[in-house]
């Protein structure tokens, strides 16, 4: 499964996946899941794929895009996008979003000290005279509004608050996904 965490209100008993094959040897597992029916709605779970949906859209998100680098060193951390538009220096961290209740999404559905680190870099970012942006993927087509799951993980909520009035600006999109493909669709209302 490309994807780290939990995810347990969407593996549930007699749920219908959509698997891909794999052609290497070298694997233990022959299949990969890629993403799972939850109501009828399908949910992209490739861990992969947000990053991916990003790198496609940052060109209709920014006006004339003359760089995009992804896996750019910041600080301590590998911040997911550099880019430059306009003039403008922009560091982009993405996240995945596939926690989903009622039509209220959540990130992280697991503890992710690592996405605190993030959001830390990125303050530093801002402090320094980049622009930076944290990038909320969800990967389903619906979603009423965004927001940080303070139960799961009470830090990065209060981190991702911090860096709102430190400058960072946070986007959340959904996303239309097919059993082939998923690609950035509507902007989400954020609520921290």
């Amino acid at each position: 499964m490309k994807n780290t965490g939990r995810c347990k209100e969407l593996l549930t008993n007699g749920a219908e996946v959509i698997l891909e094959c794999s052609d290497n040897p070298a694997r233990k597992t022959k299949y990969d899941l890629i993403a799972v029916y939850k109501n009828g709605m399908l949910i992209n779970m490739d861990s992969q794929s947000p990053n991916k949906a990003v790198g496609e859209f940052i060109p209709r998100l920014f006006e004339n895009v003359t760089l995009i680098r992804p896996e750019t060193v910041f600080g301590s951390s590998r911040i997911d996008f550099y880019i430059e538009a306009e003039g403008r220096k922009i560091f982009m961290e993405v996240k995945g979003c596939t926690l989903e209740n009622e039509g209220v999404c959540k990130f992280p559905d697991a503890p992710t000290e690592r996405g605190v680190k993030h959001l830390h870099e990125l303050i530093k970012a801002c402090e320094s005279g980049y622009e930076a942006y944290i990038f909320f993927v969800i990967q389903m087509e619906k979603a009423e509004y965004f927001t940080p799951n303070r139960e799961t993980h009470p830090e990065f909520a209060d981190a991702l608050k911090t860096a709102s009035e430190k400058g960072v600006k946070i986007l959340a999109y959904t996303c239309k996904v097919s059993p082939d493909e998923m690609v950035i669709d509507k902007p989400c209302k954020v609520i921290l």
